[in-house]
């Protein structure tokens, strides 16, 4: 069954509209209500990945298939979360796993390089404008991790240009506005996201203390914000001339083309950080770059840096990452997919300009985020209450709906997404809209 119908909500005021939705959601889903209470005698809050927990309690899924998701209350829901962006190819994408299974059949733990691996990593090295030579890691954190510290190894400075608003991982996080309590203990100097005097002239004042800029040509977590072209011309521009090494977080990102948007926008980093999709849904990330930079690695040269990681390179990510780059997500389909998402985003933008609501919807092709702001959206802000509530409503209110997208209001398409599927959402925003103008209008 999908979500349950209910009256027509009270739209009296922001409060009483979220204090009904969480009735009728917490109504709807009496056993994540109680998976929920057991989970927190066991875990703090409850779970175990902070991005997934939210009040009254989180809904737990019991299985997905295609681009559908169910819940263990028996809701069934069109998946727009798409693992926050790992999700890709959907629930049951028939190739991947008849190539992770035939793959654990054969053995799970190796301890041994196999014949996948560098099948794997000549799919990454040419694909991406950046790539000569890679490394696996087992996620796009550690990913982020490892080309921050052999990029400071490169230039020997500590210092690290980030971005407010950018997020690189659970130790890399700058969404805030700027490093917290969970971020490595690391150089970090910080720069506004798309501001080119700013930055260009931070870069210039510190030029001994940083060795290394990283960002995302479009920021994610951080609200699916995209780097201007002229931006990302002249960090690299800067990055040349004082000698620094210029990181690509493009762990989200790379799903923009067959070469991600280094390969869109033309502008290309040393080094690229890679994961979420790319081993078509098995735990994955990848680092790589300029093969002068990538060979402080190599192990038959004295001296040579150490990268150990005993899931680096295991049999089911290698060998589903051969099948998802090699087999399914390739350029004609990763241009399709880019344009089924612009296309999406624009009419959720006119749809908010007929109404005329204080929402838009930034973004670039299958990534998309909520604001509940008018007004170009360049770099971070800082949320009101309003904006906060109104960004709650619109969660509860579409999983009333039957659809599933990231709490934040972040959607991540995955390709079983038809043009069904979108005009589904776009016809829930569209009731959205009409039931919640009252407390949308400035």
């Amino acid at each position: 069954m999908s979500a349950t119908t209910v009256a027509a909500p009270r739209n009296s005021d922001l409060d009483t509209a979220i204090a009904e939705a969480h009735e009728r959601y917490a109504a709807a889903r009496p056993k994540s209500a109680a998976l929920h209470q057991k989970a927190k005698a066991v875990m703090p809050g409850g779970n175990t990945r902070s991005n997934l927990y939210y009040s009254p309690f989180p809904t737990a899924m019991a299985g997905g298939q295609g681009c559908q998701v169910t819940d263990i209350d028996g809701n069934t829901y069109l998946d727009l979360c798409g693992e926050y962006t790992a999700g890709l190819f959907g629930h049951s994408e028939t190739r991947i796993l008849e190539k992770v299974q035939a793959a654990i059949g054969r053995g799970i733990g190796l301890a041994s390089v196999g014949e996948n691996e560098p099948k794997f990593a000549e799919l990454v090295c040419a694909r991406f404008p950046s790539i000569e030579k890679v490394r696996f890691t087992n996620s796009g954190t550690e990913a982020n991790m490892m080309a921050i510290t052999l990029a400071r190894h490169h230039t020997k400075r500590d210092g690290i240009l980030v971005f407010r608003g950018g997020y690189h991982g659970s130790v890399l996080t700058f969404t805030g506005g700027g490093p917290n309590a969970m971020t490595a203990p690391l150089d970090f100097v910080m720069a506004d996201y798309n501001d080119i005097d700013g930055t260009v002239a931070l870069m210039r004042e510190h030029k001994d203390r940083i060795g290394t800029v990283i960002l995302e040509p479009m920021q994610g977590s951080g609200g699916c914000i995209p780097a201007s072209v002229p931006f990302l011309k002249a960090i690299r521009a800067t990055c040349d001339e004082l000698g620094m090494v210029l990181i690509y977080d493009e762990v989200m990102t790379s799903r923009h083309s067959s070469g991600g948007l280094q390969k869109l926008t033309g502008v290309h980093p040393d080094l690229t950080a890679l994961g979420k999709y790319l081993a078509g849904g098995m735990n994955i990330g990848a680092f790589g770059g300029r093969a002068k930079i990538m060979d402080a690695f190599d192990a038959t040269q004295p001296g040579a840096l150490v990268h150990s990681g005993t899931f680096n390179n295991n049999v089911l990510s290698m060998a589903g990452g051969v099948v998802a780059l090699g087999e399914i997500f390739d350029s004609a389909a990763a241009e399709a997919h880019f344009e089924k998402g612009e296309k999406l985003r624009n009419r959720l933008n006119e749809i908010a300009q007929k109404h005329k609501v204080t929402l838009q919807f930034t973004g670039l092709g299958s990534m998309i985020q909520a604001h509940f702001r008018t007004g170009e959206i360049m770099r971070r802000y800082t949320t009101t209450a309003t904006e906060e509530g109104l960004l709650e409503l619109f969660f509860f209110d579409l999983l009333q709906a039957g659809i599933y997208l990231a709490r934040r209001g972040m959607v991540a398409m995955s390709l079983p997404v038809g043009e069904a599927e979108c005009e589904r959402f776009a016809q829930a925003v569209d009731a959205f809209c009409t039931t919640r103008g009252p407390l949308m209008r400035a």
